[in-house]
């Protein structure tokens, strides 16, 4: 399956890093990797995530504090955002 980020998710990862940059600037880049590397694992299994809160959309325990929200269309798994668990949807 083909992975797409929409330009949020893009973004999600970005501010996620920027928050951490503040404290620590090579954790920030590390973190943002895993974050990447862990959603890669969608493409060979899409439907590992939970059923999320919106209707067709799936979600996926990334880190303790970090939830990737996506769908999937046909053969693409489209990440739509990342989400801070403290924060609401």
């Amino acid at each position: 399956m083909a992975l797409k980020w929409t330009k949020t998710a893009l973004r999600s990862v970005d501010e996620i890093a920027g928050f951490i940059v503040k404290d620590n600037p090579a954790r920030a880049t590390s973190f943002a990797l895993e974050l990447r590397d862990a959603v890669t694992k969608l493409q060979v299994h899409p439907g590992m995530g939970r059923a999320g809160r919106v209707l067709g959309t799936r979600e996926l325990v990334l880190h303790k504090n970090y939830i990737a929200i996506y769908r999937v269309r046909g053969d693409d798994v489209e990440i739509l955002r990342l989400h801070h668990v403290a924060q609401n949807l």
